[in-house]
């Protein structure tokens, strides 16, 4: 990657899509800009409606350039789903330079001979993560390059789908005129920016709860090594806060990022609000207490059900606790309830860039910092995307980008 590129990444979620635009400057990255649209067609995080995500997609990215001026040509899209799976595989290869030393060229070998495993018709290979290179029978080691050796060895973790989920994607994204730089799946992103080298390394288990859908990732021994995900999300919570103050849904989702709390002892009966009630023309008065009774019975079933999926997973005794991220755990309360129904550590993650400091934006964000380290380190050899720069500016005498970004939030705000 050159001196100053740019990043965009596509987060295509049940409630929201977002583009997210990060600008590589020595080494290190800037958010730039962001857009968000409300995200039509997508249900329980699949695609049901082609025509409806086109729009979203079209709306989130306008409001990026609109941002700071960038025309956005390509961008790396996120994915999960219930249909991922990991897999383990193994590759080797001999190195073929005269002199032993492996290079770029070894290392690209040894990732491809590891991707040549049989799957089955409906089964696609999204990407790959290395977990270690072998040299000469030496394991553990992490960067190969320069090395001296005959036999190069790598043990990796294949990352697979659903043919029909992946092209419905790809196909969203290119009826919105966008080309796809690459597939990254959306945990292992999220993973990389919020978990130490200590929490990758003894085991953690990254929950990411969005609106539709909430994606379970253990990370151990330094890579992702399992994910689920569960048809449960922030929209089961607005559901119950329906059905229990007798009105529409688009009023229980306005009341529940309002005033909504997971914690009877966080809420007050001074906070109030009225609602329509379906079926009449009056509003009736709630307090935030009542809207407690409602949520916080959902969320402990919420997290209930995530542990009972990780011990599942066989990862119940994570020493490194749970990380949680994704738009729904930004309400007050839910890390109480987390932490009391988990019966470990619990913290939330939240991306430390200006603009972006919100945990539903962690999937993005995590997606821009990604591709910079891959491209960085040694290219697209772990067959995550392209190495190029995504974005072309309209014009080529622009301000800062940076600049351009915080002046936006200042005006904003």
């Amino acid at each position: 990657m050159g001196g100053n590129d740019i990043i965009v990444s596509l987060d295509i979620g049940t409630s929201k899509v977002r583009a997210i635009i990060g600008e590589v400057t020595a080494g290190s990255i800037n958010i730039v800009g962001v857009g968000t649209a409300d995200s039509k067609g997508i249900r329980k995080g699949a695609i049901v409606d082609i025509d409806q995500t086109v729009e979203s997609i079209k709306s989130a990215v306008e409001h990026a350039e609109r941002m700071v001026s960038i025309q956005i040509n390509e961008v790396y899209v996120g994915i999960s789903g219930s249909h991922i799976s990991l897999l383990t595989s193994h590759g080797v290869v001999a190195v073929s330079n005269e002199d032993r030393e492996i290079g770029e060229e070894d290392i690209d070998r040894v990732l491809q001979a590891a991707k040549v495993i049989a799957l089955p018709p409906e089964r696609e290979i999204i990407g790959l993560v290395p977990k270690q290179f072998i040299v000469d029978g030496l394991e553990g080691i992490h960067d190969p390059r320069g090395m001296i050796g005959v036999r190069l060895e790598v043990e990796a973790t294949i990352i697979t789908g659903a043919k029909s989920s992946i092209h419905n994607l790809r196909r969203v994204v290119e009826k919105a005129d966008l080309r796809i730089s690459g597939l990254i799946l959306m945990p292992l992103a999220a993973g990389n920016l919020t978990l130490s080298k200590d929490e990758v390394t003894i085991g953690t288990v990254l929950v990411d709860i969005g609106a539709g859908s909430t994606t379970i990732a253990v990370f151990e021994n330094g890579t992702i090594v399992a994910t689920s995900t569960l048809p449960v999300g922030g929209d089961l919570i607005t559901s119950d806060v329906s059905i229990g103050l007798h009105t529409q849904m688009e009023h229980a989702e306005r009341v529940k990022l309002k005033f909504g709390c997971a914690l009877t002892e966080l809420a007050t009966r001074d906070q109030v609000f009225k609602v329509p009630r379906i079926g009449s023309n009056s509003e009736k008065e709630f307090s935030q207490i009542d809207l407690t009774s409602i949520i916080e019975p959902r969320v402990q079933e919420i997290f209930q059900l995530i542990r009972s999926e990780v011990y599942h997973m066989g990862y119940g005794a994570a020493p490194g606790g749970y990380v949680l991220t994704g738009g729904t755990v930004s309400m007050p309360g839910l890390l109480g309830v987390a932490q009391r129904e988990l019966a470990t550590s619990v913290r939330i993650a939240t991306p430390e860039f200006i603009g972006v400091r919100d945990p539903s934006y962690t999937s993005g964000v995590g997606i821009i910092t990604q591709m910079m380290k891959s491209h960085k380190q040694r290219g697209p050899a772990t067959g995550t995307g392209k190495p190029s720069g995504t974005k072309k500016k309209k014009a080529t005498n622009q301000p800062n980008l940076y600049d351009k970004f915080k002046n936006w939030l200042n005006e904003y705000i």
